[in-house]
C-alpha cells in the first residue's frame, strides 16, 4: 500500500502492550521510512523491576532515560523514520514508579540530559482498556512481564489520557485500539493509513469499528 503522504517523523504512543512497535514496524513499510524502536530487552535492570518494583524502579528509570537521549541524539535528521516511543514518555513512567526523593534526583537528571527533539508531523495514540492490555501481554508470552498488575496498566493508561489531553506540539491521531489489527486486517490498515494521509494539524479520532 502506497500513499503520496510522505512524513518526516510519525511517533506511535501508548501503553505497553498496545501495540505501538507492530504498527511502527507496517508504517515505516507503506512510507519508506527507518523506524526508531524502543530497546527494552537491552535494560539489564527490566527483569528484577517487574519482581521487586520499588528497589529496582530508579535504576531501570535511568536506564531508560540515558538510552532513549542517546538513541535521538543519534538520528540523522535528514533521514525520516517512526518511532515507537517519546522522550516525554520517560517522565511519565518515572511518576509511577519513583519515590519522591527518587523523582527529584531523576528530574535533575532528564532536565540536564533532554535533548532538542524534532517536532514529529504526527503524533499517533493508541488507547485500549486494561484486560485488553492484559490479553496482548499474555500473548507476547514475554515471561517477566506477566506478572504485571492491572492497578499499574490503569495508572499508566490513565497517566498517558492525562499527557495526550494537553498535547499540542503536533497534530494527533487519537486511536481506539481495542479492536484494532492492522497486522491481519487490511480494511482497518488502509482506513488508518487514509486518515494519517489526510491529517495536517489538529487533534483526530480514529475508530476501526466504524470501517
Amino acid at each position: 500500500m502506497e500513499s503520496d503522504f510522505s512524513p518526516r517523523n510519525i511517533i506511535i504512543e501508548g501503553p505497553i502492550g498496545v501495540g505501538k512497535s507492530s504498527l511502527a514496524h507496517k508504517l515505516a513499510n507503506t512510507f519508506t521510512t527507518s523506524t526508531l524502536l524502543e530497546k527494552p530487552a537491552e535494560n539489564p535492570f527490566l527483569e528484577r523491576f517487574y519482581k521487586s518494583p520499588k528497589q529496582h524502579a530508579l535504576p531501570t528509570q535511568l536506564f531508560f532515560l540515558f538510552q532513549r537521549v542517546q538513541q535521538l541524539a543519534d538520528v540523522d535528521e535528514e533521514i525520516k523514520h517512526v518511532a515507537d516511543f517519546m522522550l516525554s514518555k520517560d517522565p511519565i513512567f518515572a511518576s509511577l514508579t519513583l519515590s519522591d526523593e527518587e523523582l527529584t534526583l531523576y528530574q535533575q537528571v532528564y532536565k540536564s540530559l533532554s535533548v532538542d527533539v524534532p517536532r514529529p508531523d504526527l503524533m499517533i495514540y493508541l488507547q485500549a482498556p486494561v484486560k485488553v492490555l492484559q490479553q496482548r501481554i499474555r500473548k507476547r508470552s514475554i515471561k517477566f512481564e506477566q506478572g504485571m498488575s492491572a492497578s499499574y496498566l490503569k495508572r499508566l493508561s490513565d497517566a498517558y489520557t492525562d499527557y495526550f489531553h494537553h498535547y499540542t506540539m503536533s497534530p494527533l491521531l487519537i486511536v481506539n485500539a481495542a479492536e484494532f489489527n492492522p497486522i491481519d486486517n487490511d480494511a482497518h490498515y488502509q482506513a488508518l493509513v487514509d486518515q494519517v494521509s489526510r491529517i495536517d494539524a489538529g487533534k483526530h479520532f480514529f475508530n476501526p469499528l466504524a470501517v
